[in-house]
């Protein structure tokens, strides 16, 4: 049986002014509105044409014969991924992030349509280098970083995969209360919350924390482990602050929730796609079989 055609896949984001015209209806609605602000819509209208021109150039560096599909980060979770696809994230580090969880194996590019604006940690691939790096993903012949991912596991079987961090606390940040464990020692606690973070997760929300405490942790972005890190833990009679953080050793991080209502879990900072976590349920972090494949351009 022939094998399939690859099929490239790109992920994109609405841009700025796109969301603007969603909200506003007309270009005359977001003039008057950014001005009534002291701000200019050509910015906002050049970032727009600066970013169509890249996905345009991108996709026309698909071979002819090959099949193009378009997501928008919205409907990811409903669209479905073929073994055979090239994935290439037009956007910021954190459309890489999004799309991971998505996908299984699949070999991911990542492209930076503003090195002015965004770092580029995972969104690292010119444009120009398409041309060569889709028919070497497409042969597997292009070299991969095997990115570690965590993932949050409950026991009615429910499951969040992160490749950046894991939240775990209040919905609205405030005090949370639980009960922390990493197979070695075990602590009631109340906190801000806490960060479960792979490897790469250590550029985003967890070095922050991590250098507003001095509590600094080494972690590979293929290594299978991650860090954790309590924010604000405030000590009382009946919790404590010895479990501050510290690194995946084998065991699973478990969390069991105190809180009668508002408890949280969520992964890499999409606070809307969020598991309930009241009163007595239990969650265990580990790291994931599965990896993002991002492609090291």
């Amino acid at each position: 049986m022939p094998a399939a055609t690859p099929r490239v896949v790109f992920v994109i984001r609405d841009t700025d002014y796109e969301l603007l015209l969603a909200r506003h209806a007309t270009r005359g609605q977001i003039r008057f509105f950014l001005e009534s602000r002291g701000q200019s819509i050509a910015e906002v209208e050049a970032r727009h044409a600066q970013f169509h021109a890249v996905l345009a150039e991108a996709r026309g560096s698909v071979p002819l014969d090959w099949r193009q599909a378009l997501v928008r980060r919205p409907d990811l979770d409903r669209f479905l991924f073929a073994p055979e696809d090239i994935v290439v994230a037009v956007g910021q580090d954190g459309l890489v992030a999004n799309v991971a969880k998505y996908l299984d194996g699949q070999p991911v590019v990542g492209v930076n349509p503003a090195p002015d604006l965004y770092d580029g940690v995972l969104a690292r691939a010119g444009v120009g280098s398409l041309r060569a790096l889709l028919p070497a993903s497409a042969a597997g012949t292009v070299p991969l970083q095997r990115r570690t991912m965590v993932q949050a596991l409950f026991g009615d079987g429910a499951r969040l995969l992160a490749l950046n961090e894991i939240f775990v606390g209040h919905r609205s940040h405030q005090s949370a209360r639980y009960r922390i464990g990493d197979g070695a020692r075990a602590e009631d606690q109340s906190s801000s919350g806490l960060i479960v973070a792979s490897g790469t997760g250590l550029t985003g929300w967890a070095r922050s924390i991590s250098e507003a405490t001095h509590l600094t942790l080494e972690v590979g972005i293929e290594e299978a482990a991650f860090g954790y890190w309590v924010r604000e833990p405030f000590p009382s009679v009946a919790t404590g602050t010895a479990m501050r953080a510290g690194r995946f050793a084998g065991a699973p991080l478990t969390v069991t929730s105190r809180m009668n209502e508002g408890g949280v879990v969520f992964a890499d900072g999409i606070e809307q796609d969020f598991v309930a976590f009241d009163w007595g349920r239990r969650v265990a972090v580990t790291p994931a079989s599965r990896t993002l494949n991002l492609v090291a351009a």
